[in-house]
């Protein structure tokens, strides 16, 4: 096994070494390979997990998983490196995922935006929301505050500014805090709260934010419901325009065999299902109590809730997010999709219910007293920074402090990191345990006489969920049925069925209702038949293969006698 550990961010080159590692050591489960490269030229690692001994991925049922598309949110490549690691080292001993390797793989994209990561992990870090490539102007921005480390310390804090039309004031019940002044309140000393860094171009008046180089959002450039810069700032000059976005939907829909996907951010400690555009009874309704259902085992699992994007994690009340990948994997590809936003700051000080989005915008001073403590006796006094004086170069005396909010907030410190993630890997694993899985029921050879055979294979799907997945991708065709095919030897002729037959869709136990009160619907509708009549010499083998895009692949080989 590499050396490789939960409490710590690893930069690309470690990265790459650590990946390689895994494939070297455990070449029966792990291969590794480039999908792309990246805006500045990095590869896009791809990382395939399964037993081959037991069949190719692509002849399986598969789930994908990624993370770090957003720069800062480095907390999401440490959770699919820690799923990679789980695989392989319990391979053999853990019979779930033994089993769940030999019948299934993963595809794990550990690092999306390698970019954007590199520039956060940087000696001199540099914060933005993506990708590294300028956008929408390839110039450099003038004047304004620029937000970065300003005093050399490795944080970006906020500044305290005296201004008698200030917001904010000195909280009287904690003196280390900030609450906004009353509507009617004056006389009192108040003061300005903006982001570290020094002021371009200054006036000595008006302070505004420099406009960012880099604005684009990779999570936004995925094609389901793109909206140009006018309507959605960030998603790209066309849907897949960013290499990154590219390279991910071309392997996804060059590999029909992925059954669910997971997709690694952080924060919030929330488990996010589309849609993230429509309200939820545009979803077929089975699709919807099944995305529930897995929601609430998520939730089971890790503590986390599970939520709609549109109804419960909007910025705005009037806006939607679209050309998401989440949405896109579900509305385009039809199969169960997630966002997972690593880490949860306000749960962590044991603040249970709040709004996700919301609480930024209002909140009880209960809360910040009670986030200030767990700083103080949790984080050890590193989450909140006691106010402290600086001389800035445009504003002269200011103080610097507040909340490091990479420290507390964008990714959890790394003494929580591993303990944080595993319940959410966990989870993933239990998802890819779901999908549907194609197996031989029954081959059978009866002699007619002479030399002609009857021969019947039956399949079925032994997974929860149906070969399809789910209810949209059958509305919108996206998926085969199952597919028979016979081959005959030399000197052997099919007298009745066909060479190749397609036999529908088969289900699984998910739609299934959970009483049998009024009678169980649990009919064979999981399985299915193909037959055929075949002319050919004693002794002859002849070869059967089922087939299904989701559900993976069986084969089998029958001898032609007399009993």
């Amino acid at each position: 096994m590499p050396d490789i550990q939960f409490d710590r961010f690893y930069r690309y080159d470690d990265l790459t070494r650590i990946l390689q590692g895994f494939m070297t050591e455990h070449p029966e489960l792990v291969r590794v390979e480039s999908i792309g490269k990246s805006y500045e030229g990095r590869d896009i690692w791809l990382v395939t997990v399964t037993h081959f001994a037991t069949g190719e991925d692509k002849d399986k049922p598969a789930f994908w998983v990624d993370g770090n598309i957003h720069a800062t949110e480095l907390s999401a490549s440490a959770a699919c490196l820690r799923l990679v690691h789980k695989l392989v080292a319990d391979y053999g001993t853990n019979a779930d995922i033994t089993h769940l390797l030999d019948t299934r793989a993963f595809y794990v994209c550990p690092r999306v935006n390698p970019d954007g990561a590199e520039w956060a992990l940087a000696d001199k870090p540099k914060y933005i929301r993506s990708s590294t490539r300028p956008y929408p102007f390839d110039e450099e921005p003038l004047g304004g505050l620029l937000e970065e480390d300003i005093d050399g310390d490795g944080r970006i804090l906020t500044m305290r500014i005296p201004d008698p039309n200030g917001v904010w004031k000195v909280c009287p019940e904690e003196p280390r805090l900030m609450v906004r002044r009353d509507p009617t309140e004056v006389g009192g000393r108040y003061y300005r709260m903006l982001p570290e860094g020094p002021i371009e171009d200054y006036d000595g008046v008006t302070i505004t934010a420099q406009a960012r180089k880099e604005r684009l959002d990779l999570n936004r450039n995925f094609p389901s419901g793109w909206r140009q810069e006018h309507q959605q700032r960030g998603a790209g000059p066309f849907p897949t325009s960013e290499p990154e976005v590219r390279t991910t939907v071309a392997f996804i829909a060059q590999h029909p065999n992925i059954t669910g996907g997971i997709a690694f951010h952080t924060f919030s400690g929330v488990l996010l299902r589309p849609f993230d555009d429509r309200d939820d009874k545009e979803m077929p309704i089975e699709d919807l109590w099944t995305f529930q259902k897995i929601g609430a085992k998520g939730t089971d699992m890790t503590g986390y809730p599970n939520v709609s994007v549109y109804h419960d994690f909007r910025y705005h009340p009037k806006e939607v997010i679209t050309g998401g990948f989440d949405t896109w994997l579900y509305d385009h590809m039809g199969v169960f999709a997630w966002t997972i936003e690593i880490w949860s700051p306000q749960r962590q000080a044991g603040i249970k219910e709040y709004k996700f989005i919301d609480w930024y915008r209002e909140h009880p001073l209960e809360d910040d007293l009670a986030m200030l403590k767990w700083s103080d006796e949790v984080l050890e006094g590193k989450g909140y920074v006691d106010w402290y004086p600086f001389e800035h170069p445009q504003l002269g005396p200011v103080e610097l402090g507040g909340w490091d909010r990479i420290h507390a907030f964008r990714n959890p410190p790394p003494q929580f990191l591993e303990k944080e993630i595993t319940p959410l890997v966990d989870w993933t694993i239990w998802h890819a345990q779901i999908s549907p899985k194609l197996e031989l029921y029954e081959v059978k050879v009866t002699p007619l006489g002479g030399d002609t055979y009857h021969v019947r294979m039956v399949v079925h799907n032994t997974g929860w969920l149906p070969s399809y997945v789910t209810k949209n991708a059958l509305e919108k065709k996206v998926v085969r049925g199952v597919v028979c095919e016979i081959a005959l030897p030399e000197g052997a002729a099919l007298k009745t069925g066909k060479l190749r037959e397609e036999i529908g869709q088969l289900e699984g136990r998910a739609y299934k209702r959970a009483s049998s009160i009024s009678g169980s619907d649990d009919f064979t509708d999981d399985r299915a038949k193909v037959e055929w009549v075949v002319r050919a010499p004693q002794g002859s083998t002849v070869k059967l293969v089922a087939h299904h895009a989701r559900a993976g692949k069986v084969t089998a080989e029958v001898t032609l006698k007399l009993k």
